[in-house]
């Protein structure tokens, strides 16, 4: 069976070949992310129309934390998008977006590196949402039926701060890798 091959391009090994198609193994894994994309559209939908069935009997902070959790649903979308599109271009197969009108912008220049960068920084807003949602019941903290503990506040706001860490780290460390010392030429 032969396999076409762009005019110019070295003919691989067959084993090669087999660990360079393992690749190809990757695309179950994204299609079932966007099945849980799916989901998550569902689950928008779903909150979106709790909020408004209910808006006009709560009041503001409760309408805050409903908003805050439809934003937090964007937001992990967001994730699996950058997972998806990102993680397919960079690891199985070139998307041939060039020129697309509709191309994401970050899209043109991602690499393994880049993506780590954006996924850290879209952990970090996720967390934020979080932590706000949070500060926000922070108030019922040590009173009867609240799902908030001093010290689980504190671990998240923790957990938290070590994300923006690892983030710092990760954007560093590649800043390091690409020959980068930090400093800009005058």
């Amino acid at each position: 069976m032969s396999h076409p091959h762009t005019v110019g391009a070295p003919r691989l090994s067959p084993l090669s070949t087999l660990i360079f198609a393992s690749r190809w193994l990757q695309l179950p894994l994204y299609l079932g992310l966007i099945v849980a994309q799916c989901v998550y559209v569902f689950l928008f939908g779903k909150e979106l129309w709790h909020l408004i069935q209910v808006a006009p009997s709560m009041g503001e902070q409760q309408i805050m934390l409903i908003v805050l959790g439809l934003i937090d649903v964007v937001m992990i979308s967001n994730l699996l998008v950058m997972v998806i599109v990102g993680g397919y271009e960079t690891f199985v197969s070139r998307l041939r977006l060039e020129g697309h009108p509709d191309q994401p912008e970050w899209l043109s220049h991602v690499n393994a590196s880049v993506l780590k960068v954006k996924l850290a920084m879209a952990i970090i807003g996720i967390s934020s949402i979080h932590l706000l949602k949070t500060f926000i019941e922070a108030g019922t903290l040590g009173t009867d039926g609240t799902k908030y503990t001093e010290a689980g506040v504190l671990w998240q706001t923790i957990i938290h701060v070590v994300f923006i860490l690892s983030a710092i780290g990760i954007a560093w460390t590649d800043r390091l890798m690409a020959g980068g010392n930090g400093k800009q030429a005058h």
